[in-house]
Order: structure tokens, then C-alpha cells, then sequence
């Protein structure tokens, strides 16, 4: 089974919520887990996990590399490009790789060969199949690069077919929690009963039925204000499976690094998903 963690905007308890439950699963319900962190730009599951990682991989991705030698200065290559990525001025080619998106066209539309690929390091993948008590790895998306679904998809590749998998997606409803989302199975969605957190709950949910992925929903910091999220799920059809009370020392093992469940143990009585491999 795969699951993603979502939320529609960021400081919800995402993160908690894949970590807290990871564990949960592995320790109290004896399954086999493997975490993937696919917050690629801000990967910090591992803050709490601490893993040695030994497998390390490299992602790349093909730019163009421009010769001036051979360049006529037609302008087909910056035409070409949807992402602005290529600009002619005079008789100069200027390319803006960080944002170019690998498509390959300006290279295979230039009639005089002037550009021709190049590979780019792009970020990279680290796993840790044998951390205890659940296999762990995450993908870190080179400074300056914005191909975050590249890695994410690289990243996927690493489920493990015999195991829950648990997918910790960026925030948000834009391509890279498009791209976690692929092909899961459970989507939790993880939201604060405030009307901030209502708001990008909506737009969340509205990305889930699009793609079709069943999904419930985890209320983190919840108190007597559960209404306004309670009201929405039962409008949406959408289940409450969970709620992570509203409890300063709860902040304060979050903010020490250390995994809620683990330090207090009445959390175990939060999830009420029944989940099998």
C-alpha cells in the first residue's frame, strides 16, 4: 500500500504526521514501512530520524550548451522555448538554466547544430534501507534548480512493493505534490482548524478528487474550533481519521526533535486507519 502525506499549506504537522506515523505502523502494528521524503527543497524528516544513509545516487538532467562557432542566429531555439529559458540578443545566444525544463527542442529544431546537450546535475537521492525501525530516504534538490519532480519521480522508483510506503509530499497543490501524489493509493491530508488552514485544505481537496485518490483527513492542533473542518469533511465526504490534540509539550518534543509517539505514548490512540500491506 502507498500513502501520501499532504497538506495544502505548509506548518500543518505534515511532517509529523508521516514520521509519527511511520513508526507508529512498524513499531505497534508490526509492518513493514519505508519513508520517502519528496519535500525535496526542504527535506527535514530527517532531523528527526538521524539516518546513515549508504546508498547515494545522482539526478540529472540534459541543457543545452550553445557553440557560437556554429550558430547562424535564426532565433528558432528562443523561439521555441516555452519557458524562456533561451533569448537571443544580437548575435549572442543567452541561456538561463535554471530554467530550462530538459524538454530537448531547442537542440533538435537548430539547423546548424549550434546547441547540443549537456548533463546537469540536478540534485540527489539518499536511502537507508536498513535504518530501524523503518527504511528510510529523501531526495535534496540542488540550490538554484527548480526541477523538483525529476527527483521526486527518481525518488518513487524506491518504493518498495512489499511494503506500506509512506510518501511525506511538499506543501501545496503545485507540480511536485502532483508528482507525489501519482499513483498513490491513501492520501491523508493534514490541516489546522483555523480559516487559514481550511482555506488550502479546500484547494487540496479539490487536487485529490481530480486525480481520484480516496483521501481522509488528520486535524493537528485540535481544539474546541474543529467545526469549521468538521463541517467541510462531512459537506465533502471526506473522513476525519484522526485528530492530534492541541498540547504545548507536544511543541516543545517537536521542537527537541524528537518523535511524538515515542515520548508520549497516549498518541497511539490518534490513528484509526486499519492499513495492511
Amino acid at each position: 500500500m502507498n500513502i501520501v502525506i499532504a497538506s495544502g499549506k505548509g506548518g500543518t504537522g505534515k511532517t509529523t504526521v508521516a514520521l509519527n506515523l511511520a513508526y507508529y505502523l512498524s513499531q505497534y502494528e508490526n509492518q513493514k514501512i519505508r519513508l520517502l521524503d519528496c519535500d525535496v527543497e526542504a527535506p527535514n524528516d530527517n532531523l528527526f530520524i538521524k539516518a546513515n544513509f549508504t546508498e547515494s545516487s545522482n539526478v540529472s538532467v540534459s541543457r543545452p550548451v550553445w557553440n557560437k562557432e556554429l550558430c547562424a542566429s535564426c532565433g528558432k531555439c528562443s523561439s521555441v522555448c516555452k519557458y524562456n529559458a533561451i533569448a537571443q540578443v544580437r548575435n549572442n545566444i543567452l541561456i538561463f538554466s535554471e530554467l530550462c525544463h530538459s524538454c530537448g527542442a531547442c537542440v533538435y529544431l537548430c539547423p546548424h547544430h549550434a546547441l547540443k546537450n549537456e548533463d546537469v546535475i540536478i540534485g540527489t537521492i539518499q536511502m537507508a534501507p536498513q535504518n530501524m525501525p523503518f527504511a528510510f530516504g529523501h531526495g535534496c534538490l540542488k540550490i538554484g534548480e527548480s526541477l523538483s519532480p525529476i527527483i521526486i519521480k527518481k525518488l518513487k522508483q524506491l518504493i518498495d512493493p512489499n511494503a506500506i510506503n509512506i510518501i511525506d509530499a511538499s506543501p501545496g497543490t503545485t507540480c511536485p505534490v502532483v508528482k507525489s501524489m501519482e499513483g498513490m493509493d491513501y492520501c491523508l491530508l493534514v490541516t489546522e482548524p483555523t480559516p487559514f488552514g481550511l482555506h488550502d485544505l479546500t484547494l487540496a481537496a479539490a487536487l485529490t478528487e481530480k486525480l481520484n485518490l480516496p483521501t481522509g483527513i488528520i486535524i493537528n492542533r485540535s481544539y474546541n474550533q474543529n467545526n469549521i473542518i468538521e463541517e467541510f469533511a462531512k459537506n465533502s465526504n471526506i473522513p476525519i481519521v484522526g485528530k492530534i490534540p492541541f498540547n504545548i509539550e507536544y511543541a516543545k518534543s517537536y521542537s527537541s526533535g524528537e518523535l511524538l509517539i515515542k515520548k508520549h505514548p497516549e498518541l497511539k490512540e490518534v490513528p484509526t486507519l486499519t492499513l495492511k500491506s
